[in-house]
C-alpha cells in the first residue's frame, strides 16, 4: 500500500464517515485468560466516546512505511487453502458474526503475542464505497467503482492509572481520583486484505507495529504464517552502520560517513519532492554506488558487498528513512555526544594536533554555554 492509500482509508474512522457499526473483541488478563469479551455497538455510544474507539483504531493505521506499517504477503497456495487465509477471510467475510472463528483467533493471538500485563484485542469491520478517482486526481464520490470489505485489529495495552488529587469544576472541590484501568494506543495490530491500487488484494495485508525495534515475528507467523517480515527498523540501522564502520575499517573516515549519510539524505528529499506514491527502496547495489560516488574503494566496496549478503541477504532492499536519521547527525565519543541539522554536518573536522586526536567545531559569533553567551579569543 501506499501512503495515500493509508491515509484515504484513515480518513474513514470519524463519525458519519465509515460503516463501522460493532466493536468485537475481548480482554485478556496476566493469566494470558479471556477475562471478557465485548461487543460494543457504536450506535448506542454517545459521539464522544464512539470518536474515541474510532481514533484508536485509526492508530493501527499510523505511522512510518517499512517501520511502523509493513505489507505481508500471502502466496497463491496459502489464499486457495492455508487455515490461516481461511481465517481471516471468515472474520471479514461474517461480519465478525462468526462466533468459532472469532474464538479461535483470540486464541492464535493469545498465543503468539508478547505483551505484559492485560490488554484489549479489538476488532472492527468496514465497508468503504469506493470513489472514481480520475486521471487528474479528481475524486466522483458518486460514482463507485467497488466495495472494499476489510477488517482492522487493534492489540491495545490496558494500564492502571496511578491515584491522583483532582479537582472537580462543577462540584467546586478537590477530590482523589481512584484507581483505573486506561486503554492505551495499540502496540500492534493489521488490516486485512490491502487497499492495493485503491482495490481489494486478497494477498496481503498491512501489519502495524508501535515498535520500530520489535515487530513481534511470532505474531506475524501465527496469524499469516509468513516468515518473510523485515528485519525492525532500529536493527536495519544498527546493522547498516555496523557493515558500513567493520567493510572500510581504517578508512571508515568522519568525510566518508557524512558524504553517506548526506546522499541517503539528498534521497529522502527528492523522493519526497517528487510526490511518489511508491516508498523509496534501495538495492544493494544502488547502496555501493553511494558508497563509490563518496570515495570508496572498490576493495572495499566489495567488502560491503559480502558482509551485506551476510547480514540482510543479497535481494533485500533497503529503505533509507530506516538507515539513516534525515533530522539529526551525530559525533559521539565515550563521554561527549554533538548533535547537529544534517544541512551542518560540514561545520564538524577531525584532525590530529600534536598526536591527539580532536574533534573540531567552527563557531560563529554567538556562542552559548548553559545559556550564557560567551566570547572566544586567541
Amino acid at each position: 500500500m501506499t501512503e495515500k492509500e493509508i491515509a484515504e482509508i484513515r480518513r474513514r474512522f470519524r463519525n458519519g464517515k465509515n460503516s463501522i457499526t460493532h466493536v468485537r473483541g475481548c480482554y485478556v488478563n496476566e493469566k494470558k485468560e479471556i477475562a471478557a469479551e465485548l461487543n460494543e455497538s457504536l450506535t448506542l455510544m454517545t459521539e464522544e466516546e464512539s470518536e474515541k474507539v474510532l481514533t484508536t483504531l485509526k492508530k493501527t493505521l499510523s505511522g512510518s512505511l517499512s517501520k511502523n506499517l509493513i505489507d505481508i504477503s500471502f502466496t497463491t497456495q496459502q489464499v486457495v487453502d492455508s487455515p490461516e487465509h481461511k481465517l481471516l477471510m471468515t472474520l471479514r467475510n461474517s461480519g465478525l458474526s462468526d462466533e468459532a472463528a472469532l474464538q479461535e483467533f483470540y486464541q492464535k493471538v493469545i498465543e503468539a503475542v508478547k505483551l505484559e500485563g492485560e490488554y484489549l484485542i479489538l476488532l472492527a469491520k468496514d465497508s468503504y464505497d469506493v470513489p472514481y478517482r480520475t486521471k487528474d486526481g479528481a475524486t466522483l464520490e458518486d460514482s463507485s467503482t467497488e466495495v472494499f470489505t476489510y477488517i482492522l485489529c487493534s492489540i491495545c495495552p490496558v494500564k492502571m492509572t496511578k491515584p491522583a488529587l483532582s479537582y472537580y469544576v462543577y462540584e467546586n472541590k478537590f477530590s482523589n481520583r481512584k484507581l483505573d484501568w486506561l486503554v492505551s494506543p495499540p502496540e500492534l495490530g493489521f488490516m486485512f486484505p490491502s487497499f492495493d491500487d485503491r482495490s481489494t488484494n486478497i494477498y496481503s495485508a498491512l501489519y502495524y507495529t508501535h515498535s520500530i525495534k520489535d515487530n513481534q515475528p511470532e505474531f506475524v507467523q501465527s496469524i499469516f504464517n509468513s516468515e518473510i517480515i523485515p528485519m525492525p527498523a532500529a536493527e536495519q540501522q544498527e546493522t547498516f552502520q555496523a557493515i558500513l564502520g567493520n567493510s572500510l575499517e581504517d578508512d571508515c573516515s568522519y568525510g566518508v560517513v557524512q558524504a553517506v549519510h548526506s546522499e541517503l539524505c539528498q534521497m529522502i528529499e527528492l523522493h519526497k519532492a517528487s510526490k511518489e506514491e511508491e516508498p523509496l527502496v534501495l538495492s544493494k547495489n544502488a547502496v555501493k554506488q553511494v558508497l563509490q560516488h563518496c570515495g570508496v574503494s572498490q576493495e572495499k566496496v566489495e567488502a560491503f558487498d559480502e558482509k551485506y549478503n551476510s547480514e540482510f541477504g543479497e535481494e533485500t532492499p533497503l529503505n533509507p528513512r530506516n538507515i539513516v536519521n534525515s533530522k539529526r547527525f551525530e559525533v559521539s565519543t565515550p563521554n561527549v555526544s554533538i548533535k547537529v541539522h544534517p544541512d551542518y554536518s560540514d561545520m564538524i573536522e577531525t584532525r590530529i594536533i600534536d598526536g591527539v586526536k580532536y574533534i573540531m567545531i567552527r563557531a560563529g559569533d554567538d556562542v552559548q554555554v548553559n545559556g550564557v553567551s560567551i566570547n572566544i579569543t586567541d
